[in-house]
């Protein structure tokens, strides 16, 4: 398959902002390309090269690209800053670039899909001494032999800025639509999150359909899409729900993990599918300590403990640990942490996430010696609110955010990648102030003014539409930033930037700057109102009104560990809305 096929795809992609039609043009791309395949162009679209919990990254930093772009082209390095400066894509750059370009290309063969995958993955792979020649040689090469809006694309996939706007669940249904049928969806969905690998969903679907899927199932060391909960305000409306009659166990504050056991070997991913292992060599070794079996996943939560007083602390304290490379000694001594599991997904051989929670919890119990690092979550199975009300209070003495309420019904199965009333936070009794904080996500900035001239003098801030899988504008938020953070804000946002809107944004304002949904932020506000201008929400309690948050304010904490499709839902904030209404 030559490159320029892919390139006309992702062109046609960048054209259009409907989800339909996204799914129709890679549907086609899909059935018109050969299996062998397709889980490198699923890689490709989506920016990457390999699933998120492998090490393979792209991302090359600018100066070095713009020194392999001055390489490849013959223009001098100072003209290419002076348009990067002037467009900050680094695909425009690349195409005007090209367009005065001083290279003679006497030998040059077209590009194909294999070799812009195979190159690209060696630079990802290149490190050590030496491997910024390598990166730049490779790189070099493929620009050479490169058309302009070639080079556009693998600009943008190497310096980690692909952003088609194609979200998974868009992929995901391509690859239905292409290879199977609307009511094989559930299966794919299952597939995907069991596997964490949309590559290999594609492929298997490709090569041998259905039947291919269904036999996909949980691997240690591909980490499972975390299952997540819904919110309500009362523990009434929690037990009406569950029937009556629920587990509750502590929602603590921490990092939540999940543990992949086989034999003596420990790795650890976050929610988001971010290998933790080298952070935590403390809690590997504590797990690997208190583990008895053979292999298995385990679910829990890293809370960051004063080792003094055996007092819990906030998640501010163990999210120092999170991206370390150096100084793990030192960040151990620092922020101690002590691991709480609560689920068991896998055990010795057997998967499972299609048993109730309770045979869960009953296999973990059973493969877990309990010491001063390794705990199970602190639980009990409840029928009356008077009782979880006391437990809920025991939960806030103890420094957690407040209780989760899982189902223990038959049906009470672990649902990877899925949201649900399976399991329910209660953090705090919703009033119309807002005494609980909420996560947010950036999707664009406007300038500053005045002291922050220069800077970025507010966000404008988004929940998740889980039912259309957009994100909707919820608040302009300037307040909590101390001088640091509004300086550091840029760096941390910009490589996230757009030329224009995202296409999963719905907003009605028009912000200076946009960016694409990935920064997460913790927010307080005073109280929920109603909005003619923000989205959140819109027309589910007036026609002509979304949900807006008053007087928001950041507590300082950035949600790295979150995902922009697992921070606070719009039907949350919702019901959040509802439940103040009715005091």
């Amino acid at each position: 398959m030559l490159y320029k096929d892919l390139v006309r795809v992702y062109e046609a992609l960048e054209s259009t902002s409907s989800r339909l039609e996204m799914t129709d043009i890679l549907a086609e791309l899909f059935r018109s390309s050969d299996c062998a395949h397709i889980r490198r162009i699923v890689y490709l679209t989506q920016g990457a090269l390999v699933p998120d919990f492998y090490p393979e990254k792209l991302g090359l930093a600018d100066k070095l690209y713009l020194r392999t772009l001055s390489m490849a082209t013959g223009a001098k390095e100072s003209e290419i800053r002076q348009l990067w400066a002037q467009e900050g894509d680094p695909g425009i750059v690349t195409e005007k670039a090209f367009e005065s370009k001083r290279q003679t290309t006497l030998f040059s063969s077209p590009l194909t899909l294999d070799r812009v995958y195979d190159s690209l993955l060696k630079i990802a792979r290149s490190e050590g001494s030496g491997s910024q020649e390598v990166k730049m040689r490779l790189l070099a090469d493929m620009l050479h032999d490169a058309t302009p809006v070639e080079g556009r694309y693998l600009a943008r996939i190497a310096t980690g800025r692909m952003r088609l706007g194609v979200a998974t669940q868009t992929v995901l249904d391509s690859l239905v639509q292409a290879f199977a049928s609307k009511a094989d969806k559930p299966a794919a969905e299952r597939a995907f999150n069991v596997t964490s690998d949309l590559g290999l969903v594609g492929e298997v679907l490709c090569q041998e359909g259905l039947e291919g899927l269904e036999r996909l199932h949980v691997i240690v060391g591909n980490p499972l899409r975390a299952m997540l909960a819904e919110r309500l305000p009362s523990p009434e409306e929690i037990l009406e729900r569950m029937g009556g009659r629920a587990m509750f166990e502590y929602k603590y504050d921490g990092l939540r993990v999940q543990a992949h056991i086989d034999g003596d070997r420990v790795k650890l991913y976050s929610r988001r599918l971010e290998d933790l292992t080298g952070g935590f060599p403390d809690v590997v070794k504590a797990l690997s300590a208190a583990f008895r079996g053979k292999s298995a996943i385990l679910e829990g939560e890293c809370v960051p403990v004063d080792i003094n007083t055996g007092e819990l602390l906030p998640f501010q304290e163990v999210s120092h640990r999170r991206g370390r490379k150096h100084g793990i000694t030192t960040a151990m001594e620092d922020y101690p942490v002590r691991v709480h599991l609560f689920d068991c997904l896998y055990l010795d051989g057997e998967d499972l996430t299609c048993l109730p929670l309770p045979d869960r919890r009953t296999a973990l119990t059973r493969c877990i010696r309990v010491s001063e690092d390794v705990r199970f979550s602190e639980a009990k199975v409840l029928d009356n609110v008077h009782d979880v009300e006391e437990f809920f209070t025991e939960a806030l003495t103890a420094g957690c955010e407040g209780l989760m309420a899982k189902s223990i019904n038959g049906d009470s199965v672990y649902r990877a990648g899925a949201r649900g009333f399976l399991w329910i936070k209660y953090k705090r009794e919703y009033r119309s102030e807002m005494t609980d904080t909420v996560d947010l996500v950036v999707v664009g900035a406007f300038h500053g003014r005045g002291k922050r001239g220069g800077l970025y003098g507010a966000l404008l801030m988004a929940t998740y539409n889980s039912e259309t899988d957009r994100f909707e504008t919820v608040s302009k938020l300037g307040s909590g930033f101390d001088d640091a953070t509004l300086a550091a804000l840029p760096e941390k946002l910009d490589r996230y930037r757009l030329p224009q809107k995202h296409p999963r944004v719905d907003s009605r304002m028009n912000a200076d700057v946009w960016f694409e949904p990935a920064v997460v932020l913790e927010v307080l506000g005073a109280e929920l109102s109603l909005s003619p201008i923000h989205t959140c929400a819109f027309g589910k309690v007036r026609e002509d009104a979304g949900l807006a948050i008053r007087f928001p304010r950041f507590t300082g904490v950035f949600r790295d560990d979150k995902e922009p499709r697992d921070t606070t839902s719009s039907q949350e904030l919702l019901s959040m809305y509802e439940g103040q209404r009715k005091k």
